[in-house]
């Protein structure tokens, strides 16, 4: 790659992980439910779990989805599925004083969300399609290339909307009916994204 290249890439990723999507409530969410520290492991999840989708999708995973049109809504109707189990976790999550006794949306949950979540599918065949030149000599480290340059554009991405969801925590939830407004807010914002995959 070239450097040209490199930094158009690292500007379409940074715009990609930083707009308003599933993946950056559930990031605030998480800051605002256990802090910035405890918060770390659902951030690192989801700028993994969309690099590692990223590397799949330029090895031709994407082109493999798109002749068996089949898998498709069913992969949507699992993406969807998971956001509502999501944002009903959010908003019915006890309201506790101590962050301590919360508990956060780990690295796990948040790295397979990535692949059923239909932004992410959408960054990543976007990205390869206009990014990526599948003539390239070595395809597994050029791949691999764009999975690290996401990775590296994504948690100082994600870590504005972890900052977020942290101060939230710190400033606004001193009164409980503050943290279930907040929890219930989040979790409608991202039921409401699920819209985007069955429609």
């Amino acid at each position: 790659m070239t450097r040209q290249e490199i930094l158009a890439f690292l500007t379409f990723s940074v715009v990609a992980a930083i707009t308003p999507g599933p993946s950056n409530i559930m990031v605030t969410a998480t800051g605002a439910a256990v802090g910035f520290w405890r918060g770390l492991p659902c951030l690192l999840g989801v700028s993994v779990g969309m690099a590692s989708l990223m590397f799949s999708v330029a090895l031709g995973l994407g082109q493999l989805l798109v002749a068996h049109k089949s898998i498709l809504p069913l992969m949507n109707w699992l993406g969807a599925l998971f956001l509502l189990w999501l944002s009903w976790k959010i908003a019915t999550a006890e309201v506790v004083g101590d962050t301590k006794d919360k508990k956060a949306f780990g690295f796990y949950h948040a790295a397979l969300f990535q692949w059923v979540n239909p932004k992410s599918w959408i960054v990543a065949t976007g990205a390869i399609g206009a990014y990526f030149h599948s003539d390239s000599i070595s395809i597994i480290p050029y791949a691999g290339a764009f999975a690290l340059l996401f990775f590296l554009a994504a948690v100082p991405s994600l870590l504005i909307w972890l900052l977020f969801g942290a101060l939230l925590e710190r400033h606004l939830f001193l009164q409980r009916s503050t943290a279930r407004i907040f929890n219930r807010a989040m979790g409608l914002l991202l039921a409401a994204s699920t819209i985007l995959i069955i429609v």
